[in-house]
């Protein structure tokens, strides 16, 4: 009896052992979607070589407080590209009045590059005693964050949405993203808080709205924060899912898995329009024990803006703790709110991202500024002028042609090696079979010599091997 128990029990341990491995060596169908590097989902070795986190370069002064209605504030953007135009709506803060106080409202800027921005006199809002301005909306609610709605069954007077914050959140909707209405009087989300910019879009690859808005995380748990105490829990980012932009479903905090937990204020989430399975978060990380300017009005702290990335949307990869963005050595960004990652990200040219920060709060200076970043060149797997490896999980790809994102020096270079799924290389794909590799393209053409097609290869698990000398590798992509 005791050595049939324990026969089984080797057997069990052996089917345990097998299924578990059977499992991790699984392959990732990746089909001919476009892979960045930005976590390490796909990433089974790296010998001598490094994940780097790239920084945008500040580049010319987008959204400038040159009007009355913006003198106090312009923050708070959403920008993308429509039709032929790139459209940005913001928060101007200008001098009520009627009330002698400051004045949140929505205005509206529009531009053929995304370099020079234009704001057009709309004549749809009064403000001191004129309609000549780029006023679009004036209350209940600031803070607007605005979306075209990709939904194919939303009525054409729907076809722009946003989000609000008058306290708890509001829903407007617009047949041109102009003319603006309450989508019904009662709020849409009231487990508050909900100060900061709380974003909102039509998901097409969830077929539903996402929303991502301000919260508490508690220490030790992932609860709903109804206080704007923060002493117990760090500012958080929360998400909630609609399938009608009406009724939505409660807010779910986000998680960072076993990274520090640190204070988040505004997320700017967005898919990445190149590769949309990835959503992609900028939060402000505000650091409120420090104080660089003492006896700043508004209290003590500074911020950056931190690199967030998800797959599913609601667990995000922090595969850096370093900063994004850093406040740089503008002094106007050194405090409590200095500076504020926008909502969005422009293809400006094939090889350049353009993406907008807010600088200066609080400051006569206050402004929005355009930055750059090379195209997918977020994250890349660089190598050393002495060597590096890169080699992949299994991977299932489609199509006939692969393609790269990779710059080297002149001295640098790259090869490429396609492997089974146990590492052995694929004959006519070995390393000696690929010519050596230099230059910058964003999406360069990858061949082997006696091999121009990997159509043979589709469907089948195989793994990527990539050498790199004095290189940088940002993407890759299979496909046709």
């Amino acid at each position: 009896m005791k050595i049939d128990s324990l026969i089984v029990i080797c057997v069990i341990l052996l089917f345990g052992t097998f299924t578990s491995s059977a499992i991790a060596d699984e392959p990732i169908n990746i089909n001919s979607q476009r892979q960045l590097f930005v976590d390490r989902h796909l990433i089974d070795e790296l010998d001598n070589a490094r994940l780097v986190l790239h920084r945008p370069v500040r580049r010319e002064v987008a959204i400038d407080n040159d009007n009355p209605w913006e003198q106090y504030g312009v923050s708070y953007m959403t920008v993308f590209r429509d039709g032929d135009k790139f459209r940005a709506w913001y928060r101007a803060d200008g001098a009520d009045f009627d009330k002698g106080k400051r004045r949140a409202m929505g205005a509206y800027a529009e531009s053929d590059d995304g370099i020079h921005w234009d704001k057009p006199k709309l004549g749809l809002i009064e403000f001191g005693g004129s309609k000549e301005n780029n006023l679009i909306w004036n209350g209940p609610g600031a803070n607007m964050s605005v979306f075209k709605d990709g939904n194919p069954n939303v009525p054409d007077d729907e076809r722009y949405k946003a989000f609000v914050r008058s306290g708890d959140i509001l829903g407007l909707v617009s047949p041109d993203g102009l003319r603006w209405r309450l989508v019904r009087k009662e709020p849409l989300l009231t487990d508050r808080p909900f100060d900061s910019h709380n974003i909102v879009f039509w998901d097409d690859r969830e077929k539903q709205y996402v929303a991502y808005t301000r919260g508490i995380r508690r220490e030790g748990q992932l609860g709903h924060g109804t206080t704007k105490s923060f002493k117990k829990g760090v500012r958080w980012i929360r998400r909630s899912t609609s399938p009608d932009f009406r009724n939505w479903s409660p807010l779910e905090p986000i998680t960072t898995g076993d990274a520090p937990l640190e204070q988040f204020y505004t997320n700017s989430a967005i898919r990445y329009h190149r590769a949309p399975q990835y959503v992609f978060m900028f939060p402000s990380r505000f650091v409120n024990a420090r104080e660089t300017q003492p006896g700043w009005k508004a209290g003590k702290g500074v911020s950056d803006i931190v690199f967030l990335s998800s797959r599913d949307g609601l667990r995000f990869e922090r595969t850096f703790n370093e900063a994004f963005l850093r406040p740089g050595p503008d002094q106007g960004n050194w405090h409590e709110r200095g500076v504020f990652m926008e909502r969005g990200i422009l293809q400006t040219s094939p090889a350049e991202l353009s993406l907008y920060a807010m600088q200066n709060w609080r400051l006569e200076s206050v402004h929005i500024q355009r930055l750059t970043l090379r195209t997918d060149g977020f994250v890349s797997v660089q190598g050393p002028y002495a060597g590096g490896e890169l080699v992949t999980k299994p991977l299932v790809f489609a199509g006939g042609k692969f393609h790269m994102n990779y710059a080297t020096s002149a001295a640098g270079s790259l090869r490429v090696e396609l492997q089974d799924a146990d590492g052995e290389p694929l004959p006519g794909f070995a390393l000696e079979d690929c010519p050596e590799i230099f230059g910058d393209e964003i999406d360069g053409e990858i061949r082997w010599r006696n091999e121009p097609s990997l159509s043979k290869l589709a469907g089948r698990p195989v793994r990527l091997r990539v050498v790199l000398k004095d290189a940088d590798l940002y993407a890759f992509q299979f496909g046709d």
